[in-house]
């Protein structure tokens, strides 16, 4: 058994494909090996700035042997038929075997070294490698069927063991030489094996493998942080990158003039973050601080001094652009950048932005005043019609056009710096919330009324001139918007009727967002299943009831006597609702478990039908639970479908209420199980 090492040296491989690149490279190998019947006991791959790695753990010297055996016609099938098999085959009539009347070729393949298998699957391997974007380079690239890779492609290691497997790859041929740090070792390295690859590159300034990268950085920026008396702000996604863009990362502190903090917090680190890729401190009271943490590739023979003024510099400039747009901003009230709202078209067939903030404004003056986000206070509705007519306004200012990511972010601290109520300022701030799953929901009245109809609104437009979702495709993030309604209504407790037109798309995202909840798909697909039910807080209360109700022994069997009584009726097309009086209304004497039943349901029903309207599922489900013995005595000891027709059609008329009972609940028939 030997190890196999394939190192693929490029020019630089941005650090947002390293991760997949790495994934799709164990893919590949695996696959493409597998088709000469090789497996290796582990793949491992590795990324750097420079260079796709793939060791692959316990090969085999070679295949093993195998015998293919192809079933031919009969052997005395049409001179035809066996021509053609034969052609198929490449042997003779006297090479078959025949087995029971029939012919069978086979073929004994000797096993191949596994060097060239290799050398045949890695050249498809890079000729088929899926980039997301990737270039042609040299002579070479006038040619469409030249080879195309995410950077021009170096070099290429290819050791079995410690021999080097022979392969050429648009003129590139494999070997044992690789090359170290661009700076610290930018001479060649010879590789004995994959068991040296990794320290020999370590040697040569290279650390191969990106998590130690990542602990290096988030270490080292946290270890230099301290010496301040500072805290780094956590950001995984920048550590990566960073680990990505070096290959012997050097955290490394640095500070910017304190007076660049009257910008906001986030635009600060937004801008070191995105333009820069450097890490934001706070100090001990969690405030940000006049530093940065840029990840440098090299160890400076000055301690990194001149990196860091250069890194402040360019911070410099960068940040003085973010106050100019800042102080620019402030100089334009938000009702005034408003305005220009109009000139920015929201969707051909529905206007302009302007015309959708018109339309949140008055809906969200609504949603107030009906008493929907809290209390129908005058003042509150007042402050949401404001906030919903100012919400966009930062669409058009200078830093959101910079920094897009920050829309509603700005809006709300240029309306505090205009003196409007917090409220208002908030619901600005905070009206696209939720966006994910794991978001806080606002709660402020204000906020909730702005951020409900900014949602709602999407979601009744678009859904009126047939723009919906359609598979992946939801081009206006319009399940996003459902979600976020379903996460505001049910998080904060509101009573609202979902449109009608919307109801089945609700109940669709609803199942999604309940999954990690861990409520069951099908309970709520049996709530909604008794039509009439728009409000999504009254429904998740019926369906943790009913999911609660289910597991017990009571709900097991109930449902089982249901689906017994729903299958029997079924088959005999008893679509109606139709049941014996209350009472003694049988026509005939009836069996004890007859009475007992009828009973039960008179008292089932009363119950579960008072629970119900008190919004008391709980209460609802044990009633329906008293059902469970009488249910269960009437089918051990009554036979439905009685010779007598008056019996067989008033014991039908039993299960149609057994049916009609549960179904104040749920429709049990949606349920799994």
């Amino acid at each position: 058994m030997a190890d196999f090492l394939l190192e693929l040296l490029s020019e630089e491989i941005p650090a947002r494909m390293q991760e997949k690149a790495s994934a799709d490279l164990a893919r590949l190998f695996e696959a493409e090996i597998a088709k000469a019947g090789l497996r290796a006991d582990a793949v491992e791959t590795y990324a750097t700035p420079r260079r796709l790695a793939l060791i692959a753990r316990g090969l085999p010297a070679a295949t093993e042997a195998v015998s293919e055996e192809t079933k031919g016609p009969k052997a005395s099938a049409p001179p035809q038929a066996l021509e053609g098999f034969l052609r198929k085959t490449g042997l003779t009539r006297e090479q078959l075997t025949e087995r029971d009347g029939v012919l069978f070729a086979i073929v004994e393949k000797p096993g191949r070294a596994t060097a060239e298998v290799l050398a045949e699957a890695v050249p498809a391997i890079v000729r088929a490698f899926p980039w997301p974007k990737s270039m042609r380079w040299g002579e070479s690239s006038l040619s469409t069927a030249s080879l195309r890779w995410v950077r021009p492609l170096q070099g290429i290691v290819a050791l079995l063991g410690e021999e080097v497997v022979p392969f050429e790859i648009d003129g590139i041929a494999s070997g044992a030489a690789t090359l170290g740090h661009r700076f610290h070792h930018p001479g060649m390295i010879t590789i004995g094996s994959a068991q040296d690859y990794a320290e020999k590159l370590r040697a040569c300034h290279v650390i191969l493998d990106p998590a130690e990268r990542r602990g290096i950085i988030e270490g080292g920026a946290r270890a230099i942080a301290q010496t301040r008396g500072l805290h780094v702000v956590p950001d995984a996604g920048l550590v990566a990158e960073n680990a990505g863009l070096t290959e012997w990362p050097v955290p490394l502190l640095g500070d910017f003039d304190p007076s660049f903090l009257e910008v906001p917090r986030e635009v600060i680190q937004l801008t070191m973050r995105t333009n820069q890729k450097y890490f934001a401190c706070v100090d001990a009271d969690g405030k940000l601080a006049p530093n940065f943490i840029c990840t440098a590739n090299i160890v400076a023979a000055d301690g990194g001094a001149a990196i860091v003024a250069g890194n402040r510099k360019v911070l410099a400039a960068r940040l003085s652009d973010a106050k100019f747009f800042w102080e620019q901003d402030l100089k334009v009230p938000l009702a005034e950048q408003a305005k220009k709202l109009d000139q920015i078209v929201f969707h051909e067939k529905l206007g302009t932005v302007a015309d959708k903030v018109d339309r949140v404004a008055k809906l969200a003056r609504w949603l107030v005043e009906q008493g929907i986000t809290g209390a129908a206070d005058p003042a509150l509705a007042d402050m949401a019609e404001q906030a919903a007519r100012l919400a966009k306004a930062d669409l058009v200012t200078g830093m959101v056009g910079e920094f897009p990511e920050l829309q509603g972010v700005m809006g709300g601290y240029y309306a505090r710096a205009e003196g409007l109520p917090h409220e208002v300022a908030d619901a600005i701030r905070d009206h696209y919330k939720p966006v994910g799953q794991s978001d806080d929901v606002p709660t402020a009245p204000v906020t909730v009324a702005v951020s409900l109809a900014d949602k709602l609104d999407s979601l009744q437009q678009f859904f009126a001139i047939g723009e919906t979702p359609t598979g992946s495709k939801d081009p206006f993030a319009l399940r996003r918007s459902a979600l976020g309604v379903i996460r505001l209504l049910t998080g904060n407790g509101l009573r609202f009727a979902i449109p009608g037109a919307l109801l089945d798309f609700f109940a669709d995202r609803l199942k999604v967002q309940q999954r990690e909840a861990g409520i069951r798909h099908d309970l709520i697909d049996a709530v909604f299943a008794l039509g009439g039910e728009d409000d999504l807080v009254r429904l998740l209360a019926r369906v943790k009831a009913l999911q609660a109700f289910v597991s017990t022994e009571d709900g097991v069997n109930l449902i089982a006597g249901y689906k017994r009584a729903a299958n029997i009726l079924k088959k005999e097309g008893w679509d109606a609702a139709l049941s014996p009086q209350r009472g003694d209304g049988f026509g005939y004497a009836p069996e004890p478990a007859e009475s007992a039943l009828l009973a039960a349901l008179d008292i089932a029903e009363t119950a579960a039908d008072a629970a119900v309207a008190e919004e008391n599922f709980e209460g609802a489900m044990a009633a329906l639970a008293g059902l469970r013995a009488p249910i269960d005595a009437f089918f051990d000891s009554v036979t439905v479908n009685d010779v007598d027709p008056a019996k067989r059609t008033a014991r039908l008329g039993l299960l149609a209420r057994i049916r009609h009972a549960v179904h104040r609940v749920a429709d049990f028939s949606r349920i799994e199980g």
